[in-house]
C-alpha cells in the first residue's frame, strides 16, 4: 500500500483522504500534498463543504513520521518539517468552507492537531486521542494552538503533560473537539454523509462569513506555528530525543 493524498467529489461535498501504512503517520511529502489539496479545494467553485479523513479502519493517524523525524540533523530541516503540519492547520483555518472532521480511529499527536482544526467534527466510540510529543522530548507546540482552541487549555494541558495516556472518544466529545460519537465506522460514513450534503444545501457565503467568524483571533497564526516549528525544529535534535527516537524503531 503507497501513500497517498486523494479527493474524491460527490453531491458538492469533496472528501479529502490521506493515507500512510505507517498507521497514516504524516511525512514532510503527505502533508505538502495534503495542503495543497485542502487549499485548493477551498478555491473550487463546485465544492461546497469538505470532509477530512483518513484510510484504513484503526488509526485516523499516527503523527509525524518517525522516520523523517530520526533523520533530522539540523535546526533549519527540523523546522522544514514541522512547519508541514503548521501549512495543513494554516490551510484548514484560511479554507473558506466548512470542514468536517471524520474520525475513525485512534490519534496521536499531530493527528489531534488536524482533528482540533477542523471546524465540526464527527468520530467513532474508537477514536481515542493522545499527545505523545513529551514521551520523545519535543512537545505539541505546532499543535498546541489548535488543540486548545478546541480542548480549551485545562484540556489540551492535560492530555500534553500525561503524554503516555489516551483518552477516550467520550472525553474528547465532553472537551468540545468531537461533536457526535458513534458505535461503528459504518454508522459514522453514514452520518457525515448525511450532515455534509445538508450543508451544501446551504448559503455559500453565508457560511463563508461564519467560518471567518469561528476564527477570529487567530491571524497570527502564520508566524506563531512558524515560530512553533523551529522550537520543535532544535528539541528533535536533543540526546533525550535521539535516543528516544531509536528505542521506538
Amino acid at each position: 500500500m503507497e501513500p497517498y493524498v486523494k479527493q474524491n467529489i460527490e453531491n458538492q461535498v469533496a472528501y479529502i483522504e490521506f493515507f500512510h501504512p505507517a498507521h497514516n503517520s504524516l511525512p514532510g511529502n503527505i502533508l505538502a500534498e495534503l495542503a495543497q489539496t485542502i487549499t485548493n479545494a477551498g478555491n473550487n467553485d463546485a465544492i461546497k463543504v469538505i470532509v477530512l479523513k483518513s484510510g484504513g479502519d484503526r488509526t485516523f493517524c499516527a503523527g509525524a513520521s518517525f522516520t523523517e523525524l530520526i533523520n533530522i540533523n539540523d535546526e533549519a530541516t527540523g523546522k522544514v518539517f514541522f512547519s508541514g503540519f503548521a501549512n495543513v492547520i494554516n490551510a484548514m483555518r484560511t479554507c473558506p468552507k466548512f470542514i468536517i472532521g471524520r474520525v475513525q480511529g485512534k490519534t496521536v499527536g499531530g493527528g489531534v492537531g488536524l482533528a482540533s482544526a477542523t471546524d465540526y467534527c464527527m468520530a467513532t466510540k474508537f477514536a481515542s486521542i493522545k499527545l505523545s510529543e513529551l514521551n520523545v522530548g519535543i512537545g505539541p507546540f505546532v499543535v498546541g494552538p489548535a488543540v486548545e482552541r478546541k480542548l480549551g487549555l485545562s484540556g489540551m494541558s492535560q492530555i500534553a503533560i500525561d503524554a503516555n495516556s489516551f483518552y477516550p472518544a467520550d472525553w474528547a466529545k465532553q472537551k468540545g473537539l468531537f461533536t457526535q460519537v458513534y458505535e461503528s465506522t459504518e454508522e459514522l460514513d453514514e452520518a457525515v454523509k448525511t450532515f455534509a450534503e445538508n450543508l451544501s444545501n446551504y448559503n455559500t457565503e453565508a457560511m463563508k462569513e461564519m467560518k471567518q467568524m469561528f476564527w477570529r483571533g487567530t491571524e497570527d497564526w502564520d508566524t506563531l506555528l512558524a515560530e512553533r516549528a523551529a522550537i520543535s525544529g532544535r528539541l528533535v535534535l536533543s540526546d533525550f530525543t535521539k535516543e528516544t527516537l531509536k528505542r521506538f524503531k
